[in-house]
């Protein structure tokens, strides 16, 4: 399928700010930077652009309980996220400490799950 879409500057500006920031991010902050490379930008293509990436298999869309949408790279095995409350940006936990096994009650069938963690994240701490 993606062999088929032409690319363009806009799509290369959305990931490229994917691969400069290793973390899930919202629509108006792929606006924002992406903008910075190509200014003519606007909401409408990057969500364009974002449901192209997720069909092809390079973008993944989260839920997340306080922002809603975001988006993340794909091909980074299971993990969960850090949401600070002090900057308001999420960031990615490696790995899972949670026992499936052990987490639900008898007769439950777990098929997926996603942790949220909230505090503040080391950069936000110095500043205090």
């Amino acid at each position: 399928m993606s062999t088929l879409r032409r690319k363009t500057a806009q799509r290369t500006a959305i990931e490229q700010v994917f691969r400069e920031n290793d973390r899930p991010l919202g629509v108006d902050e792929v606006l924002s930077r992406a903008r910075r490379q190509v200014q003519s930008l606007n909401q409408a293509t990057v969500y364009r652009n974002l449901k192209i990436l997720i069909e092809d298999g390079w973008l993944k869309q989260l839920s997340h309980p306080l922002l809603g949408t975001l988006y993340e790279r794909t091909g980074k095995g299971h993990h969960h996220h850090f949401h600070c409350r002090q900057c308001n940006r999420t960031y990615e936990l490696p790995g899972c400490a949670l026992n499936e096994e052990e987490a639900a009650p008898k007769g439950y069938i777990i098929e997926d799950h996603e942790i949220y963690l909230f505090g503040i994240c080391p950069s936000c701490a110095k500043a205090t």
